[in-house]
């Protein structure tokens, strides 16, 4: 394991080799053991503080990193656009620069098209301090790594020719990014799984993630597929992971994005199409599920449900970026 990781930004899992990702998957299968049996390991960040600025709000980034950093002996403090200067036009710079002289890390989730992840690099660029993506327009990295982390544990660390899928699902309501997607084509790639990726037309992805889960296939030996059939791409799957995104690079008109979206109500993680998929394929989803639409209850609360392990390798897989980037050699 490296133990050469600290003060590294983590804004995107492409910034990471393999060695420094499989660290942070090392690690957080120890602190994982360490909270299973209650061994106390609140030395690692005793007295430490890390600014979680939301853009956004969350149930599973805010608390898995508030709880983590608690359980490593630190503090997290809550903030947002209108309870800093940062929503009364205070820049990256000067945001950063301060907050770097009151505690350890600043984590940003900002999934504003085209400014969020520009932001966190914009504070990267100023302050000595990490700076950690808890989700922003291109890139969720704690997400997936909370989901290649509960990958390995259902089939192994060899996860070469597995059938990852993630596809596209219908789901009402609000228009959601395209970083959950994104992250898992560009990271499932790099670690030996062949992945598809199914949406109806004009559900597309951004051209430079696509280009980079394609580099990553070329040279890891891997592949990667885009069909327009839910379908196909679960047939034989190993892993389903069906969720909603909105058609962001058509439009970002809530009406526009509904009368799209409409169009597709079939695209439901269901049981039939779950048999399409292996007999020991694992259904999963970040959270929070849209029930009824994007799955079937029968689905999520099925045997193949794995969406509660993920949830809880969040706080795993952070605690573990937090103490190799802010806790220095442990």
């Amino acid at each position: 394991m490296l133990t050469n990781l600290y003060g590294k930004d983590f804004i995107t899992t492409e910034d990471w080799s393999i060695e420094e990702l499989n660290s942070m998957l090392e690690m957080a299968a120890d602190l994982k053991r360490r909270f299973a049996c209650g061994e106390p390991h609140d030395h690692i960040l005793r007295a430490k503080t890390l600014f979680m600025l939301f853009f956004e709000e969350s149930t599973r980034t805010r608390n898995s990193f508030e709880s983590g950093i608690t359980q490593l002996g630190g503090h997290a403090i809550y903030l947002t656009p209108s309870a800093t200067q940062v929503g009364h036009g205070e820049n990256a710079k000067d945001t950063g620069m301060v907050l770097e002289r009151y505690g350890h890390g600043i984590a940003v989730r900002d999934c504003r098209t085209n400014i969020g992840q520009a932001y966190m690099y914009e504070l990267a660029k100023y302050v000595n301090i990490p700076v950690i993506s808890m989700q922003d327009d291109v890139d969720h990295p704690c997400q997936s790594m909370a989901d290649l982390m509960t990958i390995c544990e259902k089939f192994g660390h060899n996860l070469r020719g597995l059938k990852f899928v993630i596809s596209w699902t219908y789901a009402p309501k609000y228009v959601r990014p395209l970083s959950v997607p994104q992250a898992l084509i560009m990271l499932m790639t790099r670690f030996g799984m062949d992945v598809t990726l199914a949406h109806p037309k004009g559900f597309e992805l951004m051209p430079k993630c696509l280009e980079a889960a394609r580099r990553h296939a070329a040279e890891n030996g891997t592949k990667f597929e885009v069909v327009d059939s839910m379908d196909a791409a679960c047939e034989g799957a190993d892993i389903v992971y069906a969720k909603s995104w909105g058609p962001i690079m058509v439009t970002e008109d809530p009406k526009e994005v509904q009368a799209m979206c409409d169009q597709h109500k079939d695209w439901i993680c269901d049981e039939r199409r779950m048999g399409l998929a292996k007999k020991q394929a694992i259904y999963m989803h970040c959270m929070p599920i849209d029930r009824g639409y994007e799955a079937t209850d029968a689905v999520v609360d099925g045997p193949q449900s794995v969406i509660y392990d993920e949830a809880e390798n969040r706080l795993h897989v952070q605690k573990a970026l937090m103490a190799l980037t802010m806790g220095g050699r442990i």
